[in-house]
């Protein structure tokens, strides 16, 4: 289906059109969801934000890029803006404990659990390392090492979707791999 018509056909409101839409991009953007959300629940949950948001928004988009382009832009901020509101929530339940008031909540537990469908059983403590070493990483070479090596966007892709220049997101990949390579080796000293 050509884009320009199909995008029309979005923002006219045909309910065929979103249905297609759905068919083209749910499982897409999901495994971009588990990809920076390794829990299955909280991926769909963000999953179906994304298309909350893309329907919201669709007679915003300019088409100055490419509609893939565009729901994969909303769907790495809508996960982005999950897990810095459950970063907010640790950092609450730490100050509560603090001050006396504990609410229980496992600081460690959220990005331990290892939920990924792609992950096989035998190598899930090793997909949960690599993935804890992932998520502290700074959010700008998160990004970037996320889409680039788990979700296998191009480096031409990734600017698109980030808003960034290809030298930019070139220049953050490096750092990632060699601030993982740094945390990793961090944990196999002291774990060895």
């Amino acid at each position: 289906m050509e884009e320009e018509k199909f995008i029309q056909e979005l923002k006219d409101g045909k309910k065929f059109a979103y249905s297609k839409l759905i068919e083209l991009f749910e499982q897409k953007v999901f495994t971009t969801c588990i990809s920076f959300v390794p829990n299955k629940e909280d991926a769909e949950d963000i999953a179906q934000e994304v298309f909350v948001e893309v329907f919201k928004s669709i007679n915003k988009f300019k088409e100055n890029s490419k509609l893939s382009t565009w729901i994969y832009r909303i769907t790495t901020n809508k996960c982005l803006e999950f897990i810095r509101k459950k970063n907010t929530k640790k950092r609450f339940a730490f100050l509560q404990s603090i001050l006396g008031n504990e609410i229980p909540f496992d600081k460690t537990q959220y990005f331990t659990e290892m939920n990924h469908p792609g992950i096989l059983l035998e190598n899930q403590e090793q997909s949960e390392i690599l993935f804890k070493a992932i998520n502290k990483l700074p959010e700008d070479q998160r990004v970037v090492f996320t889409l680039s090596k788990i979700d296998g966007f191009s480096n031409k892709e990734i600017s698109e979707i980030t808003n960034k220049s290809v030298s930019s997101v070139e220049s953050l990949m490096f750092r990632s791999k060699k601030n993982l390579k740094k945390l990793l080796e961090n944990y196999y000293k002291k774990n060895m």
